[in-house]
Order: C-alpha cells, then sequence, then structure tokens
C-alpha cells in the first residue's frame, strides 16, 4: 500500500483473503488534498470540504487499497446494505457487508466508532458506524444478523478502529439510560462526571453488544488513550474536539474488502 503515511492496517487475524484499512488525516499536503480545516486527507464529502479535494482524496484511496470503497450515506441508525457490483456511493445505511471480492464495505468516522466483522472462512466481510446512536438502537446486532443469514453457523471475528475515548467523551443521562435499559450491565462503562454527566467507554459498550451476540474474537480498540480521536489531534480527525473551534473536521474511513 503505498500511503501508509495516513493510513495502517488492522493487527488481528483475519483470513488470508480478508483485507482492511483505517485512514488517518496525513501528516502533510503530500498526504493529501484538503486544506484546513480539513487537511490533509479528508474522504467525506458532506462536511463543508472542496468537493475537488474529497474526490481526489477518494481516487487515491480507491488506488491504494486496490478496491472500490463505496461511501454510504450515513444517518446514525442501524440499516444495513448488502453491497453489489452496481451499488452506487450514497445509499443510506449505517453499515454494509459484502461476498464480492474487490468491492470495499467502507464506513466514515470522526468520533464515532468503526467495526469491521468477518467470517473465520473469509467469505464475508461488513463494516458497521457505531456511533451511540446507533450502537444503543442496534446497529452491531443488525450487522451480525445479517451475517449470519449468509454464513450460518460460521465462527466471527471484530476489529474495533479508534473513536472518542472514555475519558473524553462526556455525555447526558439520556444517553446511559439507553443502554443500562438495553444491558443492567453496562452501567459499569459509565464513569460520573460533572452537573450530572457521565464519561462514556464507547468501546467498551460496543464489546458488550458483540459478546451477547455470541462474538468473544475482538480485537483493535481497547479503549486506551492511543486510540483516542479527541486526544491526537496530529493523527486523527475529532468532530467533537474540532467543530467548534474550527468549525469543522474531515472524516477518516474503515474499510474491508475480500481480494
Amino acid at each position: 500500500m503505498g500511503f501508509v503515511e495516513h493510513g495502517f492496517r488492522p493487527d488481528w487475524p483475519a483470513p488470508p483473503n480478508v483485507h482492511a484499512w483505517f485512514t488517518t488525516r496525513g501528516r502533510s499536503a503530500a498526504d493529501g488534498a484538503s486544506s484546513a480545516p480539513y487537511e490533509f486527507f479528508n474522504l467525506g464529502g458532506h462536511v463543508g470540504d472542496a468537493p475537488q479535494a474529497v474526490g481526489a482524496n477518494r481516487v487515491r484511496l480507491q488506488a491504494g487499497i486496490g478496491a472500490r470503497p463505496v461511501f454510504l450515506d450515513q444517518v446514525h441508525g442501524v440499516q444495513v446494505a448488502e453491497l453489489q457490483a452496481a451499488t452506487p456511493d450514497g445509499v443510506t445505511a449505517d453499515a454494509a457487508l459484502s461476498t464480492r471480492a474487490g468491492l470495499a464495505c467502507t464506513v466514515l468516522v470522526a468520533d464515532c466508532l468503526p467495526v469491521l466483522l468477518a467470517d473465520a472462512a473469509g467469505t464475508v466481510v461488513a463494516a458497521a458506524h457505531a456511533g451511540w446512536r446507533g450502537l444503543a438502537g442496534g446497529v452491531l446486532e443488525q450487522t451480525v444478523a445479517r451475517l449470519r443469514e449468509l454464513a450460518p453457523g460460521a465462527e466471527w471475528l471484530a476489529w474495533l478502529g479508534p473513536c472518542i475515548g472514555p475519558d473524553a467523551f462526556e455525555v447526558g443521562p439520556e444517553v446511559r439510560e439507553a443502554f443500562v435499559r438495553h444491558d443492567a450491565g453496562a452501567h459499569g462503562c459509565f464513569r460520573p462526571h460533572h452537573a450530572g454527566k457521565y464519561l462514556a467507554d464507547l468501546p467498551a459498550l460496543a464489546r458488550r453488544r458483540l459478546g451477547a451476540l455470541g462474538l468473544h474474537e475482538l480485537h483493535g480498540n481497547d479503549g486506551g488513550p492511543d486510540w483516542c480521536t479527541v486526544g491526537r489531534a496530529g493523527r486523527y480527525y475529532s468532530h467533537r474536539r474540532d467543530h467548534a473551534v474550527l468549525g469543522g473536521t474531515g472524516r477518516m474511513a474503515a474499510c474491508i474488502w475480500l481480494a
């Protein structure tokens, strides 16, 4: 892959024909076409960046990974799209799955949690956009249910990518209630903060959801500081960190595809 300065390959024991990539923001103008506050490798077409810059970055991503990333219209929901050769960009969904080689299930993030999934035999892959609304609403449950329809009895593995970390994600009591109502044990993923607010551990909440679905081979984001999009401004975009101060921020892509 020819653009290692603005991305990395997930470290997980995926089958040999399953490939994945997570983009970062890049370190200089040589790493992407976007200008401030979206510098440099912004892939989000809905954030106010120049369309030609987003287009150039998307072309570079496709050339770099050797597969076509299919970009969704993400609405913090639970809809899952099954990608076909003719699937265009802009399908409304917050997760995608594929059994076809060369189509990259792709979700865009800038604090929300990306979750990549594959079966151990390498027959089907998926990517889910798990912000707190989608996670509480059941986007992972919907995605896993669709995967199991395509590969009944398969063993599954998941990789959790960078997101807003548990020391930065301040939420109101209604967010805590949305999770605890579904799973009483989720209370342990929230720490009291100030003025009635809580600090939420988004990757821990996702791990609980996946574990309840019978997925236990989970890799990637463990809630540590290196995974926090807010805390690593030189590496990751963060909507919560940048939008109010800079007026906007870019989006990173989590991609998974079959070779």
